[in-house]
């Protein structure tokens, strides 16, 4: 497919706004789930583990299940998957108000509202960086934000909202508060794929000659009418029809009533028909294969699988302090008395400003995108590797704002991907790599907590965490060293209608 030039700008900033407010409604209360965790705690009287499950799968369930959310937007277009995804998100809230056990919640918020956040996030990415190249950087910072600023509002609005109407009335509220998801769903306009759209083909024409698995001879119309009239005939043996000379007066009187060009006409429409749903099969086939043939020639550049590997790590290592930063000030016996802020809104506060600020020089263009996302892994393992000897309030809070700042690197990995796979290949890729990262979301914390529950102290969890974020950091360095130059020369080469998205070229 041949994609026209992003516009950087016009309709693309509406694109930015929508796409900012529905990561704001969808995002908002799946990560202020910590709120409602208390809650529910209280109303169903199950244990710490099973109902941490229902926060875990909303926010683990739209990662783990990116392919699907990445097929879906190819197949379906970004606006009606948010549409869609809006009803799913907002009609899971509204059904978690009526949960009568935790095991309703698994299935209500952790699964539908985690799905249709999943399906919400690649909508929102995959439609900004069709509008944007020279600015992808500052559009995906922007609209990356509006999670972290939903984290915040929602955490005070739903405990407002508890105290007010209750638990249930809280849900009700949030879920149609959801609801404008469908506004901002339906402003994301499609880029076109090019400017002048090509001729209308036929039903039949319309499959392409390329998704024919089966490359045997195709019978012309008039060989197929033969063999149809034959089978017939042969049909009329085998019955061994008593009555052959009234039956040939009958036949002669019907063909007599029908138009020959009539009776022609119906049996290539016959034909063709059945061309059709032959070709139709072969092509679904087709398709399926090439999905995982896809597969395969992504995982054979060095960069696009060393990524892979860094954000599944990065995961592993990188998502538990946002959870547990909060216990290990307790752990360290700091006095409440010295809290100025809760480290755990530190670190989504920072999480803002550098998703914005790694956005903002992303599109600077003597940065590599790439060794910039490779600066923040390594900045943040060493930054894990220092949580041991942190004793005090003011430095557990130091280290939470790097932590937070670093974190932001998430609205510049679209744009990595982008510059190692293309922009075509894009939501294919994206998908596959949000996958592993949901799988490093679900791992790091019970990992953590094995480790502390054989040591007793964070230290051992903390030097593993680390190493995890550091190995996958140094592996993709590795990897882009030798590969970034002839990415760009390959790129050089595509065909004249086809728009190039170049590497920024390293300082």
């Amino acid at each position: 497919m041949v994609f026209r030039k992003p516009p950087d700008g016009g309709w693309g900033w509406v694109i930015v706004v929508v796409s900012f407010f529905t990561q704001f409604l969808c995002y908002g209360s799946p990560l202020a789930v910590g709120v409602l965790y208390v809650e529910w705690l209280d109303a169903f009287g199950e244990g710490k583990g099973k109902t941490a499950w229902v926060g875990s799968l909303a926010n683990g369930i739209g990662l783990l299940a990116s392919p699907v959310c990445s097929i879906c937007v190819s197949s379906f277009g970004a606006r009606p998957v948010a549409i869609f995804s809006g009803f799913m998100v907002a009609g899971g809230l509204m059904m978690s108000s009526f949960a009568p056990n935790i095991y309703f919640l698994y299935i209500s918020y952790g699964i539908v509202v985690g799905l249709g956040c999943g399906l919400l996030y690649t909508a929102t990415v995959t439609i900004t960086c069709q509008y944007f190249d020279k600015r992808r950087g500052l559009a995906l910072g922007l609209i990356s934000t509006g999670s972290s600023v939903g984290l915040f509002i929602y955490a005070a609005l739903q405990r407002a909202l508890i105290d007010l109407y209750g638990l249930d009335g809280c849900l009700l509220i949030v879920g149609a508060l959801s609801l404008n998801i469908l506004a901002c769903g339906s402003l994301m306009r499609p880029l076109e794929s090019s400017d002048s759209p090509p001729p209308e083909k036929t039903c039949v024409d319309k499959v392409p000659d390329q998704y024919f698995v089966y490359h045997e001879k195709e019978k012309t119309v008039e060989e197929n009418i033969s063999i149809l009239e034959k089978g017939y005939a042969d049909e009329k043996c085998a019955n061994n029809i008593p009555d052959y000379k009234q039956d040939n007066i009958l036949n002669k009187n019907v063909l007599s009533s029908i138009n020959v060009n009539e009776k022609d006409t119906y049996k290539k429409k016959v034909v063709e028909q059945t061309n059709f749903c032959k070709q139709l099969a072969k092509r679904k086939w087709q398709l399926y294969l090439n999905y995982w043939r896809e597969t395969m020639v992504l995982f054979k550049n060095k960069v696009f699988s060393a990524l892979f590997v860094a954000i599944l790590l990065f995961d592993i290592g990188g998502f538990p302090p946002s959870l547990l930063m909060e216990d290990v000030a307790r752990s360290v016996n700091i006095n409440e008395d010295d809290y100025h802020m809760p480290l755990i809104s530190i670190i989504g506060i920072m999480t803002a400003v550098g998703k914005l600020t790694l956005g903002i020089l992303a599109d600077i263009k003597w940065v590599n995108t790439l060794y910039l996302y490779v600066t923040t892994l390594l900045m943040t393992g060493v930054a894990l590797f220092a949580i041991p000897f942190a004793k005090s309030y003011l430095t557990l809070a130091m280290l939470s704002a790097i932590l937070g700042f670093l974190t932001g690197n998430w609205s510049i990995f679209p744009y990595v991907t982008t510059k190692t796979v293309g922009i075509e290949k894009l939501t294919h890729a994206y998908g596959i790599l949000m996958f592993f990262a949901g799988l490093g979301n679900s791992l790091g914390p019970p990992i953590v907590g094995w480790f502390y529950d054989w040591t007793q102290e964070y230290d051992t969890a903390f030097y593993f965490s680390g190493f995890c974020v550091l190995l996958g950091g140094f592996l993709l360095l590795l990897a882009a060293l030798p590969c970034w130059n002839t990415c760009t020369s390959q790129s050089s080469k595509l065909p004249p209608n086809t728009y190039s998205y170049k590497v920024a070229s390293s300082a």
